[in-house]
């Protein structure tokens, strides 16, 4: 499962999510999905508006947790 922890590096710059949403023209709405791990997917240009408007790496934002085994 990937899981996205743009709300951790929100933190970390302190950013609230209405002013990461100006920086990157990208609604509340949409920015939220991501945040709260509801998006399917990311665009790359999402992604790399995201992490300049953040100073961070997709690595930052970005993270791998494998499913534990028996979890379905």
């Amino acid at each position: 499962m990937i899981v996205v922890n743009l709300d951790v590096m929100m933190a970390k710059r302190k950013m609230s999510l209405s002013q990461l949403s100006e920086r990157v023209d990208i609604t509340l709405a949409n920015l939220s999905v991501l945040k709260n791990n509801k998006a399917k997917a990311v665009r790359f240009s999402t992604l790399e508006a995201v992490c300049a408007a953040l100073d961070c790496q997709p690595g930052d934002i970005l993270e791998y947790v494998p499913d534990e085994p028996g979890a379905e």
